[in-house]
């Protein structure tokens, strides 16, 4: 019995997050033209977690950072939840990245001059949310991350680890539907990355929601309900586990 409700909560989670068709990149390098990305059709499901997993250089990054509104694909089209997303405006686009995705930079990308649950709490106070309500949310959110005891440091107070949480927690805290993350664990132990990961794993196993990650780390990859392989542009694996050789 359990079985078959597992297969009817997998069935239901098929819809697709992020439909991306024909999705090329390129860059220009001096006189050449560097393609990064090769025509790619991917749809990202609801209620999976996604790892994109690949050698550095593979697109990895500019894959995601496509998929979530931040660069333009040079071909090709992305929807997000039905939504095509290089067909808003500018303004429309910032409008639905800020109630829609949340972002885990590998760089952290905190404000310096602000404390660790008011960087956590930038997406609530842009959505217009009260500032005490805010930080309260952002507070909890941190906690639930372990670092809730350093709400009030700056980010120069703070290890690599205990940024890299607080740009974790910023990109939970409004609850987006897709959550899309570069490198997550990078900075954390082998228990701190696995509680990061579950609390993911968390977010993205849920009917209306998603989330991607580029990750190196095979400390994780049981997590994972689906792992793509990208090499040189290109999917080269598409299933439950890596496969052999990787």
């Amino acid at each position: 019995m359990a079985e078959t409700m597992d297969q009817h909560k997998r069935t239901e989670a098929t819809q697709a997050a992020i439909c991306s068709r024909g999705v090329t990149r390129d860059f220009k390098a001096g006189q050449q033209t560097i393609t990064v990305l090769h025509g790619i059709d991917v749809d990202i499901r609801a209620g999976e977690l996604t790892y994109v997993v690949g050698e550095s250089g593979s697109g990895k990054t500019t894959l995601i950072s496509i998929m979530c509104g931040i660069l333009w694909p040079t071909e090709g089209e992305v929807k997000v939840f039905g939504t095509d997303i290089y067909d808003l405006s500018d303004t429309e686009l910032v409008e639905f990245r800020l109630n829609n995705i949340g972002f885990i930079f590998q760089q952290y990308n905190l404000i310096p001059s602000i404390d660790a649950a008011n960087n956590a709490a930038v997406p609530l106070i842009a959505q217009g949310m009260d500032r005490l309500e805010a930080r309260e949310k952002a507070v909890a959110m941190l906690e639930k991350l372990n670092i809730g005891d350093q709400a009030d440091k700056l980010p120069s107070q703070l290890s690599g680890g205990q940024q890299q949480r607080v740009a974790i927690a910023r990109a939970l805290v409004h609850e987006p539907r897709l959550v899309v993350c570069d490198e997550p664990t990078a900075a954390l132990d082998a228990a701190s990355g696995r509680k990061v990961m579950d609390l993911l794993r968390e977010v993205a196993v849920a009917e209306d929601r998603a989330c991607i990650i580029v990750t190196h780390d095979n400390r994780v990859f049981d997590l994972a309900d689906r792992i793509l392989v990208l090499e040189d542009g290109r999917i080269t694996h598409d299933g439950a586990e890596m496969p052999e050789g990787h």
